[in-house]
């Protein structure tokens, strides 16, 4: 099970980090990470860091402002945004499978959380 959480209003240049509980299962050998959607647009993906080993991967839009990380005492998985625009604005979706680029890139991902907006005013 991934519990997100974190969402809210925002202004523009504004933080905010999302969390990403993991329960229910052994993640250690899987990849967590977070994918966005907004309104009448795709789902498309933000970030992923590999549990074990800890590496990171993000999308060209949001490289250089989001970082995420991984704590592995408490199973959870943050996302800490910074320098957010108006075009972040979506519902994002914590997420875990395996680590593949090509299916994380394109969202094939088996297990998902609930989702939790991000609203940036500008």
């Amino acid at each position: 099970q991934l519990q997100a959480s974190g969402g809210g209003l925002v202004q523009a240049g504004d933080s905010l980090r999302l969390s990403c509980a993991a329960s229910g299962r052994t993640f250690s050998s899987y990849a967590l990470g977070w994918f966005r959607q907004a309104p009448g647009k795709e789902r498309e993906f933000v970030a992923a860091i590999i549990w074990s080993g800890g590496s990171t991967y993000y999308s060209d839009s949001v490289k250089g402002r989001f970082t995420i990380s991984r704590d592995n005492a408490r199973s959870t998985v943050y996302l800490q945004m910074n320098s957010l625009k108006p075009e972040d604005t979506a519902v994002y979706y914590c997420a875990a499978d395996q680590w593949s680029y090509t299916d994380w890139r394109n969202g094939r991902v088996r297990y998902w959380g609930q989702g939790t907006l991000v609203t940036v005013s500008s």
